[in-house]
C-alpha cells in the first residue's frame, strides 16, 4: 500500500548529494532504477531527471520492518529515502556524478508501486521506437531523453534572457486565425459560433509580427507553436516551435547581427561550443553552384565542379544532348575511393536516381593512370584526361557526373555528396560548421500553377538593385532574405519585409493576385500599412531542430515532449480519434465518406 510524504521534504534531488554532504542526513525522492539483493544488505540505485544515487539499506540502520519492505522494491517503484551521506564502501563508480558517495537508509516510503514497464529505462534504448511512442511518459524517464528537454528548457530560457536585454518584448499573438492559403496546408479549426466559417491554426506569427512592427512596438520576439499539414520527415512535425523575432529600423546586417550574438551565447553556454564570429555568408547562386544546396553542409569537401565547356564537343550524347537542351553536366569528386566494388557504384546510381537522375556517370582514375569509366569509350583519351583535370582527380579517385536540368544536376549531386560523405563517416557530430545563405530568388515558377510563386513569402523584399528586373526578368530578382544553415541543416530563416506599397502591390501583381483578392486575403496588413510603417525585418528559428543538432540527435522525434510520428498520428494519446456526433451537430458539419 502507497504511503504518503506527510513530515518529510526533500533536501536534494540525487545528483545534489556530493562527497561535500558526507555525514549528514538527507532526504532524497525518485524512482528506483533497480536493486540488487546481496544477502542482509540491499542496493538501490535511485534515478530522478538530475540523475542517480546509490541507496544501502541494512537491518540495523533501518530496522526489521524497513528492510522487509526494502526486500520488495522493483524497478519504477517511486520512493522516498532519509538517510546519512557516507563516502563509498565498495569501488568507485566513475561513471557516475556520484560514484564515490552512497546513502546509508535510515527511513523508508513507499510512495507507488510499479507494474514491470514493457520496455527498460535505460540510455540508448534498443526498443524500437513506436514501442516507446506508445509509452512516452515512461520513455521520457530515460536519461538521455531527459538531457534533451532540459537542454531545450535551458535554450528558451536563455534566448528569452538574451533577446530581453537586446531590447525585444515578448508579445504572444493569436493561435486562432485566417486561413491565407499560400503555402504549406493549413491545420482547420471550425467555428461553432459562425457557421460553415473556419479558422487556422498559423504557419507562423508573420503578419501579426509585423502589424506589431506598424504599432511601434520596435522589437518583438515569441516562442511560438506553429502548426503545417504537410508530409512529415527526421526534423518536420506537424506542430513545432519557432524562436520568432522582429525588429523595425534594420537591415539585414543588424538582423544578422543580433542573431550571430544569440547563437554565441546559446552554444557556449549551454554546450560549451565557441562560435567563432563573425559566421561565414555564402550567396544562394554560389551554394547551389558549389554544394548544389541552398542548406549546404560545409564540414568536408567534395564539391561540385561544373565541366560542361569541357565536355562540350565530346561524342558522349548523354552529356552534349544535356547541353543542347540547356542543360549542364556536373560531378564532384569522392576522393581516395577509386577501389569502390561495382555493386556499391551501383548503389549509388539507384540513389541518384531517387532525385529524377537518369542515371549517373563514374570515371575511376586507376593508380596506374588508367581509367574504369561507363563512358571512356565514348570518348577520346584526351577529352578524358582534360576531364580528370578539371575535376582536380588524381590516381586513386572516383569522379561521379550528372547530366540534365540544372535543377535536377544541383539536387542529385548536392543529396549524392551528403550520401558519400555519410557512407565514408565524414559527419562529425561535434563539428559545428555554421553558414548564412543570403541573395535568394525572391520568385520561383510553379509548372503545376503556371505561374510565379513566392520563394519566402510575399512580403519579402527584392534587393533594390533588381527591382527594374520584376516585370521583365522576374525569375532573376533576388531577395534580401537570409537563412543560418547548420551542419547541412537550415535552424532559421527570415527576411527585410516590403513596407512600401507600391512595391507590395507589384509584388502581388507577379503573383498573379488581383488587387481584390489580395485585400481579400491580406487586407488587415496592408491597411495597416496606410498608416505609416517602418522598415522591418525579422528571422525564426525552428526551436526543435536547433536543439536537435546541440543534442546530437538525428530527429527532432528525441527532443520533443510528445512528439507525432510520420502520419501525423499520436501513438500514445491515439490523437487524430473520431468525435462524438453531438459535436459534429454542433459545428454543423457532416463527415463525408471517401466513396461518395
Amino acid at each position: 500500500m502507497a504511503e504518503t510524504m506527510k513530515g518529510l521534504h526533500r533536501s536534494h534531488r540525487c545528483t545534489e548529494v556530493s562527497n561535500a554532504n558526507i555525514g549528514e542526513t538527507v532526504t532524497v525522492m525518485g524512482w528506483v532504477q533497480k536493486s540488487r539483493n546481496k544477502g542482509g544488505i540491499i542496493f538501490v540505485d535511485l534515478r530522478d531527471r538530475s540523475g542517480i544515487l546509490q541507496i544501502i539499506f541494512e537491518e540495523n540502520d533501518i530496522g526489521v520492518e524497513g528492510f522487509e519492505k526494502a526486500e520488495k522494491l522493483r524497478s519504477e517503484f517511486v520512493i522516498a529515502v532519509v538517510g546519512k551521506v557516507e563516502k563509498r564502501s565498495g569501488a568507485v563508480n566513475e561513471n557516475l556524478a556520484t560514484g564515490d558517495i552512497e546513502i546509508r537508509a535510515t527511513e523508508l516510503r513507499i510512495l507507488s508501486e510499479a507494474e514491470t514497464p514493457p520496455f527498460p529505462i535505460e540510455e540508448d534504448s534498443k526498443t524500437k521506437e513506436d514501442l516507446r511512442l506508445k509509452y512516452r511518459y515512461l520513455d521520457l524517464r530515460r536519461p538521455d531523453l531527459q538531457k534533451n528537454l532540459i537542454m531545450r528548457s535551458k535554450v528558451a530560457t536563455l534566448t528569452r534572457q538574451f533577446l530581453a536585454d537586446e531590447g525585444f518584448l515578448e508579445i504572444e499573438t493569436p493561435m486562432l486565425t485566417k486561413s491565407t492559403p499560400e503555402g504549406a496546408r493549413d491545420y482547420l479549426v471550425p467555428s461553432r459560433v459562425h457557421p460553415g466559417n473556419f479558422y487556422a491554426l498559423p504557419q507562423s506569427p508573420q503578419l501579426f509580427k509585423q502589424l506589431l512592427m506598424c504599432s511601434g512596438y520596435d522589437r518583438y520576439f515569441q516562442i511560438v507553436k506553429c502548426f503545417r499539414d504537410e508530409d512529415l520527415r527526421a526534423d518536420r512535425q506537424p506542430e513545432f516551435t519557432q524562436i520568432d523575432m522582429e525588429l523595425s529600423f534594420v537591415d539585414i546586417d543588424d538582423v544578422i547581427d543580433v542573431n550571430e550574438r544569440l547563437l554565441q551565447k546559446l552554444f557556449k553556454e549551454t554546450i560549451g561550443v565557441d562560435v567563432q564570429l563573425p559566421i561565414q555568408r555564402m550567396t544562394y547562386a554560389e551554394a547551389m553552384d558549389r554544394f548544389g544546396s541552398d542548406k549546404p553542409d560545409i564540414r568536408f569537401g567534395m564539391e561540385l565542379k561544373n565541366v560542361s565547356e569541357v565536355i562540350e564537343n565530346c561524342g558522349f550524347s548523354v552529356f552534349t544532348s544535356a547541353l543542347e537542351k540547356g542543360g549542364s553536366v556536373r560531378g564532384i569528386n569522392a576522393e581516395g575511393q577509386g577501389e569502390m566494388p561495382r555493386k556499391k557504384i551501383d548503389a549509388l546510381v539507384e540513389f541518384a536516381k531517387g532525385f529524377g537522375a537518369k542515371g549517373l556517370a563514374y570515371l575511376a582514375v586507376n593508380s596506374d593512370g588508367t581509367y574504369k569509366s561507363s563512358f571512356a569509350k565514348f570518348m577520346t583519351e584526351e577529352e578524358l584526361s582534360n576531364l580528370v583535370t578539371a575535376m582536380s582527380g588524381k590516381p586513386g579517385d572516383l569522379l561521379l557526373f550528372a547530366a540534365d536540368e540544372d535543377d535536377v544536376v544541383f539536387d542529385v549531386l548536392g543529396n549524392l555528396r551528403l550520401e558519400i560523405a555519410k557512407n565514408l563517416d565524414l559527419l562529425d557530430k561535434d563539428d559545428y560548421k555554421f553558414l548564412w545563405v543570403t541573395e535568394f530568388p525572391l520568385l520561383e515558377y510553379s509548372k503545376e500553377e503556371g505561374r510565379y510563386t513566392a520563394k519566402h513569402h510575399p512580403f519579402t523584399m527584392p534587393m533594390e538593385e533588381d527591382l527594374s528586373l520584376i516585370d521583365t526578368e522576374p525569375g532573376k530578382v533576388r531577395a534580401k532574405a537570409y537563412d543560418i544553415v547548420l551542419n547541412g541543416t537550415e535552424i532559421g530563416g527570415g527576411s527585410v519585409r516590403i513596407y512600401q506599397n507600391n512595391i507590395q502591390e507589384k509584388m502581388f501583381e507577379v503573383l498573379g493576385f488581383s488587387k481584390e483578392d489580395a485585400y481579400d486575403r491580406f487586407g488587415f496588413l496592408l491597411n495597416a500599412f496606410k498608416y505609416g510603417v517602418p522598415p522591418h525585418a525579422g528571422l525564426a528559428y525552428g526551436l526543435d531542430r536547433l536543439v536537435m543538432l546541440m543534442a546530437k540527435e538525428d530527429s527532432i522525434r528525441d527532443v520533443i515532449a510528445f512528439p507525432k510520428v510520420k502520419d501525423a498520428s499520436c501513438l500514445m494519446t491515439d490523437a487524430p480519434n473520431m468525435v462524438d456526433l453531438k459535436q459534429l451537430d454542433e459545428l454543423g458539419i457532416r463527415v463525408a465518406d471517401k466513396t461518395e
